[in-house]
């Protein structure tokens, strides 16, 4: 069995991302590595799940546990996120906040924000990159 280790790493003499629901840093070893593409915020018949940031947020990270799910993993296997801000919704930034210290309240990933000036689709406001680490997940191929 494959042993895997995961340690955020929030110092002292770094700034407090932890009030922003993410960590410095996430230390891991072992496992297996998995890198997400970007998840916006539509539902499995690529509808958008709604105009608002709030719901749009959701709705990605719905999707990103869903992916996890599937492979026998949850959220708690993320250990990175890279989080791409329409232009637009710039000053609502609070409700991705909210989000991760919801989904996240114990060792939260690393986190990278970005500002666009958009996405692929108009009206999507959020799109969030997701890497985990799976203990010994192996590949049916």
């Amino acid at each position: 069995m494959q042993i895997l280790r995961r340690k955020p790493l929030n110092l002292s003499h770094l700034p407090d991302t932890l009030a922003e629901g993410h960590s410095q840093a996430v230390l891991v070893q072992g496992g297996s590595r998995v890198l997400m593409s970007s998840q916006v915020g539509i539902d499995t018949e690529g509808h958008l799940a709604g105009p608002e940031l709030a719901e749009q947020t959701e709705a990605a990270f719905h999707n990103i546990e869903r992916l996890l799910l599937s492979l026998d993993g949850d959220l708690s296997r993320v250990v990175m996120l890279r989080i791409y801000l329409a232009e637009s919704a710039r000053y609502d930034q609070q409700v991705v906040v909210e989000a991760l210290k919801h989904r996240f309240p114990i060792a939260p990933p690393a986190a990278t924000w970005l500002m666009v000036h958009g996405l692929a689709e108009p009206e999507w406001l959020i799109a969030i990159e997701a890497e985990a680490v799976l203990p010994g997940y192996v590949s049916d191929s």
